[in-house]
């Protein structure tokens, strides 16, 4: 029986819906598996159990707190794990309990069966899904097993040119020893096991920092930096020429900052890394930032858009013409929205057009184009080259300057869709940034559709996360915010007779954070007639917020409370990152 057919005869989606499903999965070229999932018809945990009811093999779904030891992973080879998606769970009663993503492999079946009898132990097989698999598989690999055996072969080498003391790696007679031991196997694998691990476990930036005695090796996750590594401190210069050599950075200038960027192939995925040192007392830091352009875009709801800001951004995106605006401090998320909405407004019939600084993501059908300042290719430069390649949509990644502002107004003016960010701490306050870098308040509505303002927030872990009563301060906070709210939002949202938030206090499954993932948390301030009235006669914060307050806009601490209220952040998270605006 197929997925689909079990879909309809469990009733989870009507016969008409599934039998146009099967037609169109006729010319999809992949398995029904990989269809159900582009159609967004299930979610991995459902597709797991159905598999498992069509196939007859148990479904193993508690893979989150499997601690798998090196002799139970020795038995089944990582290339071979990794090749045929099979992975060891466990032994159980003499019997070892293997995972497979695909039960029906056959080949994958063979394999098994010889490695059994290899290993002289019985086998059973259980159904796991794509997520477990990427997860187990990290078991095989220990970032301080792997840097601490290249380390060992690094100190054999140092020991037989009679060891590295003495050496000093700063000066400009040491250049070419430096740059010879940077290109030795172990530091060549140590930078290699450093890059992977920060790839694998999802880190957004790695920081590699020499303190007195040691080299201290940081991963950015979540937002949060995390000591993930610590080296003798004489690696420092070597790793340091290492990470120099491939972003094609000077190795013998160490008293200035240096920016570059490398690309590299991390388990078969091509990941781009920016790079950029910074002299420090104790010798050059370096901060690798990790940009995985095959990183799966993120639906407005993943990103946390919904209700009233999610109708007012439908509402605004869609006009002929006009700039939309993603406002908020770095690493807030702006480009992440931009590409969200970018991913909805790509059609065949349309020509779009980015310039970015980096290229973050890959999107088919979008013509991307990465701006090189080195070279005077900057994004003044490049949007005078965009508007000769007849447009539609055009993406910029920052209005930084008054050139920049003025190119994007006249590009929004002149019958282009453009999407852009700019740093303010509100979505009001974007209308006086613009004025500040010299855009007539009289073009400002003209041109703007929509502004998003938003932050980050830490989730809560749903595993583990329970209902806790608020204490009566932050209890009338809650309601007097809630209370603020417009009619317009209130038909999305109905306050609870009996206020909860929610804590967490630590699994496996977070890894005992409490936390897993971040949300946006934002406010929406769209174009109005009203709004254009303000900004023409008096374009002052306090008369656009005003005028923003009638129109309904969902302020960035309410939209934060209603999330704390539905259980996906801490109340603690919603006063860390807003603050009350009174308008």
């Amino acid at each position: 029986m197929t997925l689909i057919k079990k879909l309809i005869d469990e009733g989870k989606i009507t016969k008409e819906y599934g039998d146009g499903l099967m037609r169109d999965f006729e010319s999809f070229g992949g398995t029904e598996e990989e269809f159900l999932f582009a159609q967004k018809v299930i979610d991995e945990n459902t597709m797991c159990i159905l598999k498992s009811e069509v196939s007859g093999v148990p479904y193993f779904e508690r893979t989150e707190t499997l601690q798998i030891g090196n002799d139970v992973t020795s038995m089944i080879p990582e290339d071979s794990a990794k090749f045929y998606k099979i992975v060891p769970l466990g032994i159980n009663e003499g019997v070892l309990e293997v995972g497979m993503v695909d039960p029906e492999d056959i080949k994958a079946k063979e394999v098994l069966s010889f490695l059994s009898k290899q290993n002289k132990i019985k086998h059973k097989i259980y159904l796991i899904s794509e997520t477990s698999f990427k997860n187990i598989l990290k078991q095989y690999r220990d970032i301080e097993e792997e840097v601490g055996k290249a380390l060992d072969n690094l100190e054999k080498e140092l020991g037989s040119e009679g060891g590295s003391d003495g050496i000093d790696f700063s000066s400009d007679d040491a250049i070419s020893k430096k740059e010879k031991i940077s290109e030795d196997a172990p530091i060549i694998k140590m930078v290699a096991v450093i890059l992977r691990h920060a790839v694998e476990g999802g880190a957004s930036d790695i920081h590699i920092e020499p303190e007195e005695k040691q080299l201290r090796v940081r991963f950015r996750m979540d937002g949060q930096l995390y000591s993930s590594l610590f080296l003798p401190i004489h690696t420092h210069a070597s790793i340091v020429t290492r990470i120099k050599i491939i972003s094609k950075l000077r190795i013998d200038e160490t008293r200035v900052p240096q920016d570059g960027r490398f690309s590299a192939k991390i388990d078969t995925k091509g990941v781009d890394f920016r790079v950029s040192t910074f002299p420090t007392k104790l010798g050059e830091k370096v901060v690798i930032r990790v940009l995985d352009p095959y990183e799966n875009l993120k639906t407005y709801e993943e990103i946390g858009l919904s209700y009233y800001n999610l109708e007012a951004i439908k509402d605004s995106i869609y006009r002929p013409f006009g700039l939309i605006l993603a406002t908020g401090p770095t690493g807030s998320g702006k480009t992440t929205t931009l590409y969200s909405i970018l991913k909805e407004l790509n059609k065949p019939d349309v020509n779009v057009v980015t310039l970015e600084d980096p290229i973050e993501y890959f999107i088919s059908g979008v013509n991307q184009s990465q701006i090189r300042p080195e070279i005077g290719y900057d994004f003044g430069q490049g949007l005078r080259s965009i508007v000769r390649q007849d447009p539609d949509i055009i993406m910029v990644g920052e209005i930084r300057d008054e050139e920049s502002a003025s190119l994007v107004t006249h590009a929004a003016l002149t019958g282009h869709v453009v999407l852009s960010t700019l740093h303010t701490n509100n979505a009001v306050g974007s209308v006086s940034r613009l004025m500040d870098m010299k855009v007539k308040s009289f073009l400002i509505p003209a041109t703007l559709n929509v502004v998003i303002a938003q932050r980050l927030a830490h989730k809560l872990c749903p595993h583990c996360r329970e209902k806790v009563r608020p204490n009566k301060e932050i209890e009338k906070i809650i309601i007097k915010q809630m209370e603020d709210l417009s009619e317009q939002t209130k038909k999305y949202f109905t306050m609870p007779s009996e206020i909860f938030v929610y804590k967490a206090k630590g699994c496996p499954k977070c890894n005992m954070k409490g936390e897993k993932g971040r949300i946006g948390v934002f406010e929406v301030l769209k174009m109005t007639p009203g709004l254009e009235k303000a900004i023409i006669e008096n374009p002052t914060v306090a008369s656009i917020a005003q005028e923003a307050k009638k129109q309904g806009m969902i302020t960035m601490r309410q939209d934060a409370l209603i999330k704390a209220l539905e259980g996906v952040i801490s109340i603690e998270e919603v006063f860390r990152i807003t603050e009350e605006q009174k308008f």
